[in-house]
Formats: C-alpha cells, sequence, structure tokens
C-alpha cells in the first residue's frame, strides 16, 4: 500500500453541486469545508511579520518559548498542570500529523487502527498508507486485540460529539489493555455549545480526572487552525507520554517535519493572548444561533454537535439527494458518505461562513 493507492480524494465529487451552487442569483454560501474566513489576529500576524529573518533551520522539537507556552496553555485552558518540555511538540498542522502517525508508530500489516464510527477520514487514510486496517467504532470493548493506535476525536468532526471524562476513561483504559496508543483529536476543544459543554470546559484526555498523573500511551493533539484563524499557517502540537513524544521527535527529525520559525513565533504568541480566541468563539456562537434553528425548520434532524465548527444533521434520504437540493438553493455542505458508511442520509453544515453568508442561507432555507 503507498500513497498512489488510496482512492480519489472526496471532496472532488462535490465539485458539480458547487457549480449548481454558484448558479443561485444570490451567489453560493459554502458551508462545505470548515475552513476559517475571518482575519488572523492582528497580534499573531505582527508576530509572524517580525520573524520573518529565518535564515537558519527551524527546530523540530519547537523553540524553548514554544513549548513553554504550549505546557502553559494546557494548564490555562484545558485544566492540564505539570506538563514540561518533554511533554509536548509542535507539528505542521494537524492533518500531517493524523495521516503520518500510524507510520511514525511503525504500524502495518495486522495492526488495526480504530477510529470513531463518524470520522475525519485521514484517520482510515493513515491505517490504509501502512498497510493497516482501520476499524471504526465508538465503543471500547469492541475494539480488537490486534489495535495498536486509537483515535478518539472530541468535540467530534464531522458529528460534534463531546466525550464526557467517564468515557475517556474507558478508552484509555482499554487502549491500555491492549496495548495500544491512544490519540485524542481535540481541535474544537473551544467551542463547546451544548449544556453541559456551554458553562464549562470540554474535558481532555490528559485532564487529571482521566489520567491523573500518568500520561504512558496517551497523546492530545491540537490546531491553532479553528480558535485562531491559522489554518494557512499549518500550526499544530500535541502532547502527552514523554517517551512517545521523544520517539515521534526523532521520526520527525529524520523526516524533515520542521514548522517553519515565523510560525512558531506565530503560534508562541496565539498560545498566550487568550482575547482572540474569545471574540472568535462569540463569532461562532452568533453564526450557529442563526444557522441552527433554521436546518431545523427546514426539516433537518440534527444529531450531536453539542461542540465543533458543525452541524451534523439528516432529512432522511440519501446525503447526495440532500446535497443537491441544498445546492439548488445555493448551499453547499458535506455529504456523510465523506465520513464513514454508517451515516449515509447525514450532511455536515459548517459554520465558517461570514455572518452575511450564513444570514443567506437562513432566509434560503425558510424560503
Amino acid at each position: 500500500m503507498g500513497v498512489a493507492d488510496l482512492a480519489d480524494y472526496p471532496w472532488d465529487a462535490v465539485a458539480p453541486y458547487a457549480e449548481r451552487a454558484r448558479r443561485h442569483p444570490d451567489g453560493i454560501v459554502d458551508l462545505s469545508i470548515g475552513s476559517p474566513v475571518d482575519p488572523t489576529p492582528a497580534v499573531v500576524a505582527a508576530a509572524l511579520a517580525d520573524a520573518t529573518d529565518a535564515h537558519a533551520y527551524p527546530q523540530t522539537a519547537g523553540t524553548p518559548a514554544l513549548r513553554e507556552a504550549i505546557a502553559e496553555w494546557y494548564h490555562r485552558r484545558r485544566g492540564v498542570p505539570a506538563l514540561t518540555a518533554a511533554h509536548v511538540l509542535p507539528t505542521v498542522g494537524s492533518k500531517e500529523l493524523v495521516a503520518l502517525l500510524p507510520l511514525l508508530l511503525d504500524l502495518g500489516p495486522g495492526d488495526v487502527v480504530v477510529h470513531p464510527r463518524a470520522a475525519y477520514p485521514t484517520y482510515e487514510v493513515g491505517a490504509r498508507l501502512v498497510g493497516a486496517e482501520a476499524v471504526a467504532s465508538d465503543d471500547p470493548t469492541e475494539w480488537p486485540a490486534n489495535t495498536r493506535l486509537v483515535w478518539i476525536n472530541s468535540p467530534g468532526n464531522p458529528d460534534g460529539r463531546v466525550l464526557s471524562t467517564a468515557e475517556l476513561r474507558d478508552a484509555v483504559r482499554r487502549a491500555r489493555e491492549l496495548g495500544a496508543v491512544l490519540a485524542s483529536d481535540e481541535c474544537y476543544a473551544e467551542l463547546g455549545w451544548e449544556s453541559p459543554w456551554d458553562a464549562r470546559r470540554v474535558p481532555s484526555v490528559l485532564d487529571p480526572d482521566v489520567v491523573a498523573d500518568e500520561y504512558t500511551g496517551v497523546l492530545s493533539v491540537y490546531s491553532l487552525s479553528k480558535q485562531s484563524n491559522l489554518a494557512g499557517y499549518r500550526a499544530a502540537f500535541l502532547a502527552g507520554d514523554p517517551a512517545l513524544v521523544a520517539r515521534l521527535l526523532t521520526g520527525r527529525k529524520h523526516l524533515g517535519l520542521m514548522p517553519p520559525a515565523p510560525v512558531q513565533r506565530a503560534m508562541t504568541v496565539a498560545l498566550g493572548d487568550d482575547a482572540h480566541v474569545e471574540e472568535q468563539r462569540e463569532r461562532y456562537a452568533r453564526r450557529r444561533a442563526v444557522l441552527k434553528p433554521a436546518v431545523e425548520a427546514a426539516g433537518f434532524t440534527i444529531d450531536h454537535s453539542e461542540g465543533g465548527l458543525y452541524l451534523w444533521a439528516t432529512e432522511g434520504r440519501d446525503a447526495w439527494e440532500s446535497v443537491g437540493r441544498l445546492a439548488d438553493l445555493g448551499i453547499l455542505v458535506g455529504p456523510g458518505h465523506f465520513y464513514g458508511t454508517h451515516f449515509p442520509q447525514h450532511v455536515r453544515f459548517s459554520l465558517t461562513a461570514t455572518d452575511e453568508r450564513i444570514a443567506a442561507a437562513a432566509e434560503r432555507l425558510a424560503d
């Protein structure tokens, strides 16, 4: 198995529907791919500009300032104390880490990579890349004995499901029984909407209530793309088991996976500034308050979606039919077929559009 053997990129199949949506007299409302549309915070952009004299190779491990900022951020924003530089590592965005983690862990044929039933497709891509088997399961009791890597995702993409500390504990316990690495994709953790997550933080897998002080075999993965509008910067990081971090660092050094020095500086500043995160959260909350009731009034049932950037919805018909019906309204969404075989009647609405475009979508759904 190799890169050339991977299937066609799924989003290419949406292109005809995008063309239909663009023919709407008022233009397309693109709620498909969750790419941020709001400005990069000025304080972060200034830090990037100030660091452009980047004549030397950057550090794969991250600058000391960046690693300290990551550890401090986990303490302040995620309730995870006592992390050090040995527990953290920056990455070139989170997608490359998701795709390459099975390779960096030396997985191969005969090994299983577990991922959620409603799942970001790159979890499966990473497994297939090394010839491992991808298994979709949300139930730890179902995970096979030859499982070597478990991906969990909270809040989930596409379904916005938030895992409780009890559910995280169960996942960690089962992964350790199997001798598997558990990696928790937490990129939407600042975006909890429904009770109780509207009033308290979404728990991290590294939370003391989940792992106490024992990080063995556990990793948390986070990205600044969503909370800080840094998708174009490719700015992400992981934290957890220091032995795993050291192992991944060695592999990443060999592969040249180095976040650019100006990006490392921008990440350091972004992690220390909470004001822009709250501002962005308010934007998404405002858009969600407009779009959610409009989607429901148009005949869709929204499942989960208590956190994250998406509304996971169904009107009881094949997802491609829903995609087509919405495209005729000038609204583009993602079909559930892209997120596994278990949700063929769901579509994903993204909140990553401007206030004006979200309002336009709500008006079209009402009409």
